[in-house]
This record gives structure tokens, C-alpha cells and sequence, in this order.
């Protein structure tokens, strides 16, 4: 179960959110395996001017139109498993719009001890759900 988080500059229609949202569970069910329905996902607006994501040395112009994804999941998944992902996801938010050099994913790593779905217990370690 990851936790996801998506910045955005306000201005987006609701048609737009979800779909990029819908686009964004795409990967995660075809590439990691998770059920459709294990979808947390969390979506700020920012006015203009309140997000800034500036280039990091690769030369890349990004636009109005950023997507600031950041990925709370337990450890487990390989390089090779996230560098899938990444590709996955950007194919799919192409294909609904979001430019490349518009896309930035970060991933968030902690333990199965890390998590709690209600009433108070970490269902990973009292056995509730199988742990990922």
C-alpha cells in the first residue's frame, strides 16, 4: 500500500485530477501487482508561485504543468523494479498530457512496522494484512 502524494499548481480541471490520478494507478497495479482498489492518493494545489522545482543540472525546462509525485512505500523493491515503474508512469502520464521534463517521483521507504490502516494497529505485524 503505498501513500501517494501529488503536487500540482492549481488550475487543473477535476476531469484532469482524476484522470492523472487514474493514470498514476495504472503502473502501480500493471508493474508492482497491487489491487485496484488499494489506492491512497493525497492531491495538493499550490497557487503559482508557491511551487518551485527548479532544474537539478540535466538541463530540463519545466513548465506550469509540474507533477510532484512522492511515493511512501515499504522497502523491498528493486532498482531495477522503480526504474520500470518511473518508465511505466511517464508513458502514462504522457498519454494524458504531462510532459517528461513536467514529472518529478520520489519514493519514500519505511517498514511494514511503519503502518496503520485504522483502529489504532500496525495490521502488517498483528498478521490483519499480509505484509507486501
Amino acid at each position: 500500500m503505498p501513500l501517494i502524494r501529488i503536487d500540482l499548481i492549481e488550475g487543473r480541471s477535476d476531469q484532469q485530477i482524476t484522470a492523472l490520478g487514474d493514470a498514476l494507478m495504472r503502473p502501480l497495479v500493471e508493474v508492482y501487482g497491487l489491487p485496484e482498489r488499494d489506492r491512497f492518493q493525497i492531491v495538493t494545489e499550490h497557487k503559482p508561485g508557491r511551487l518551485t522545482a527548479l532544474d537539478v543540472g540535466l538541463g530540463i525546462e519545466r513548465s506550469e504543468q509540474i507533477v510532484i509525485i512522492q511515493i511512501f512505500t515499504q522497502t523491498g523493491r528493486s532498482t531495477e523494479e522503480k526504474q520500470a515503474f518511473f518508465a511505466a508512469l511517464a508513458a502514462a502520464l504522457d498519454a494524458i498530457g504531462v510532459d517528461g521534463a513536467d514529472l518529478v517521483i520520489g519514493f519514500i521507504e519505511n517498514t511494514a512496522a511503519d503502518w496503520s490502516f485504522g483502529f489504532g494497529r500496525a495490521q502488517y505485524i498483528t498478521g490483519e494484512l499480509a505484509a507486501p
